[in-house]
């Protein structure tokens, strides 16, 4: 009989964000280019810098220190844009991360994964999958599926409503309106 086949280790790519270092599954990173050319776009949420063209396609760039509830990210010579492919209302859609510095692809074996601690990360427990241990490092495992969905940039632009004009997010409700639960306003969504 022969032995059951090793799991292969994961690989994540590393970059820095707020001065924490987090990481990605790899299979999910596209491309990482220069923040250059980002193009506001009027009554987005904060944690929307705007939209990037790469190469004709538009696509839309998250601060992620924002949307993990940092302060904002300084655009400097070192950011750049971390184009990753996540699950947005049900379809796969490229978005751009701003991020302070990009780092090294890591192997991580499933003993070298540990749960997110309850307390103690300044990423909200839902948001990571994970700590991984690399050496003496710990890096912040993200669920980037669960960081860009819309829920959480509804979140989030709903948070800031509360201090002035609701943020003009695809499918957000018009000032004065009720925000709808996400299960019964997907359907009336449009995709991005």
């Amino acid at each position: 009989m022969s032995a059951a086949p090793e799991a292969r280790p994961s690989q994540y790519i590393s970059f820095v964000v707020g001065g924490d270092e987090l990481a990605v599954d790899i299979l999910r990173a596209r491309e990482i280019v220069e923040a250059t050319a980002i193009t506001r776009v009027p009554r987005m949420p904060q944690a929307v810098l705007g939209v990037l063209n790469l190469r004709g396609r538009v696509i839309p760039v998250i601060d992620l220190a924002v949307q993990l509830g940092l302060p904002p990210s300084v655009i400097t010579r070192r950011t750049c844009i971390l184009i990753v492919e996540t699950e947005f209302d049900g379809e796969l859609t490229r978005m751009g991360l701003a991020i302070d510095a990009v780092g090294d692809v890591v192997d991580l074996d499933a003993a070298a994964i540990e749960p997110p601690p309850p307390f103690g990360t300044r990423a909200r427990q839902g948001h990571l999958v994970g700590l991984g241990k690399v050496g003496d490092r710990l890096l912040m495992l993200l669920d980037i599926d669960r960081i860009l969905s819309s829920e959480e940039l509804f979140a989030a632009a709903s948070l800031e409503a509360e201090g002035g004009a609701r943020a003009a997010l695809p499918g957000a409700p018009a000032l004065g309106e009720p925000a709808a639960s996400p299960s019964t306003s997907s359907a009336s969504r449009s995709p991005p």
